[in-house]
């Protein structure tokens, strides 16, 4: 299992607010989500996707055409891989992993 942080960023919009693609975005990953395919959570920033590797391709790139499906020509995707292949950690175990240490202080 991997652990993705992918941030979709359409160039030369009418605003600088994004809000609607990214709620197309969660669109599309909540299909993938009901699937089972994935999980993931939206930050402020970015979105954080756990899967297969293979299948976060694929859901990156469904997720990096939204915007131009919305009519925006061009898409910058930052992408962000941890890809742990020793144990399997999901995202909750690697903050739940922080948050015990910070009691043990």
């Amino acid at each position: 299992m991997a652990i993705v942080d992918v941030t979709v960023i359409p160039l030369g919009t009418a605003s600088p607010s994004v809000s609607e693609y990214v709620a197309e975005i969660q669109k599309v990953l909540n299909a993938y989500k009901d699937q089972g395919k994935i999980d993931f959570m939206l930050t402020p920033m970015s979105t954080i996707i756990e899967g297969e590797l293979p299948v976060l391709f694929e859901v990156i790139q469904a997720i990096h055409e939204v915007p131009f499906s919305k009519g925006i020509d061009r898409v910058a995707t930052n992408i962000r891989i941890d890809d742990r292949r020793d144990i399997q950690r999901r995202m909750a175990d690697k903050v739940a992993s922080v948050k015990a240490k910070l009691e043990d202080k």
